[in-house]
């Protein structure tokens, strides 16, 4: 069944019925309520494209994946799921795109192309390249992060600074003096990965405040560097009780390392976070942390990203979240 057939049926001219359907040209009361007729007679159910065609619309997002990064993380593959199902509840599809390095020219087709209605970043750097090019494009987009300026562009994202000053002062307040932040890896920090500088300026900030000793570590996206970063932290710095982290895909190593090393959490040694809370829970003990929340964020941004299609030039709105802190049990008084 088609469009040729049921303007056939109704009498009218196949341009009319696609008016009709598509809202785009006035058509009379009388022969629209006939065309309706005709289509609840035969059962007429327009396939996807054609509909995305009568609305001028693809009804498919564009989620950018990690620019500065080779492989998506537990948490990040967890970002991408909530946006799939997060676009569902809007009746939209998910195009996946990666950016950045080698991958620029992928991007760039799903800019030019129009292949997407809009487009969702991850990972954003402060300075981030992509922003700019969305921007000239004047293509409807929405980052998870934001850049340092963010200008024009609707975004969502968590508190880092913030969270990480309240993680350290919480540590503090446990009596423990020398303590260190295990950030991302040197590759995002060097590209200026917003939430890996965020939580390093929060960091120091409110050590100096404290008045604690502090040191940083730069730690790769991976268990194995989890535990190479902590028998590092352990030589260089022994008198370190204790742990800040933003690094979730590390966390299986430095709970080995922890082990190996034949230390107490949090008897001996306290660690607390920024994590997505069923890593927070996975952890032995489990972890005190400020928890991601990934389903609300990926939320916020398709929602965000839908308003910005329907009306681009409607006032950008953005969202700083500061999850619930979970105390659990990996963070303990320092031993005296």
């Amino acid at each position: 069944m088609n469009i040729g057939e049921i303007a056939k049926q109704a009498g009218v001219s196949r341009s009319t019925v696609s008016y009709a359907l598509s809202g785009k040209r006035p058509v009379s009361s009388a022969t629209a309520q006939r065309i309706n007729e005709v289509i609840a007679e035969l059962g007429y159910r327009p396939n996807a494209s054609a509909r995305a065609l009568a609305e001028g619309r693809t009804r498919t997002l564009s989620l950018a994946i990690p620019p500065a990064s080779r492989r998506l993380t537990d948490v990040q593959l967890g970002f991408v799921a909530s946006v799939v199902e997060a676009a569902a509840t809007h009746d939209l599809d998910v195009l996946l795109s990666p950016s950045g390095g080698d991958h620029d020219r992928s991007f760039e087709r799903v800019v030019t192309g129009r292949r997407v209605d809009g487009v969702i970043l991850m990972e954003v750097l402060l300075d981030d390249p992509r922003v700019t090019r969305l921007e000239q494009e004047a293509l409807p987009f929405v980052t998870i992060g934001h850049v340092e300026r963010p200008g024009t562009s609707s975004w969502v994202d968590v508190d880092y600074a913030e969270l990480i000053t309240r993680r350290v002062h919480h540590l503090a307040d446990l009596s423990h003096r020398d303590v260190v932040l295990i950030n991302r890896s040197d590759e995002l920090v060097a590209a200026g990965y917003g939430p890996a500088l965020r939580s390093s300026s929060g960091f120091l900030t409110a050590a100096e405040q404290r008045g604690l000793t502090a040191h940083t570590v730069c730690c790769a996206d991976e268990p194995a560097a989890g535990l190479a970063c902590f028998e590092e932290i352990r030589r260089r710095w022994p008198e370190v009780t204790a742990a800040v982290t933003i690094n979730e895909a590390a966390l299986p190593g430095l709970q080995r390392a922890l082990r190996e090393a034949g230390l107490d959490v949090p008897g001996d040694f306290s660690i607390t976070g920024v994590i997505a809370s069923r890593l927070a829970e996975a952890f032995h003990p489990p972890l005190t942390a400020a928890d991601v929340p990934a389903e609300e964020m990926a939320r916020i941004a398709v929602d965000l990203l839908v308003e910005r299609i329907a009306n681009p030039d409607a006032p950008h709105r953005d969202a700083l979240l500061q999850p619930v802190i979970s105390l659990r049990s990996s963070t303990g008084a320092r031993h005296q």
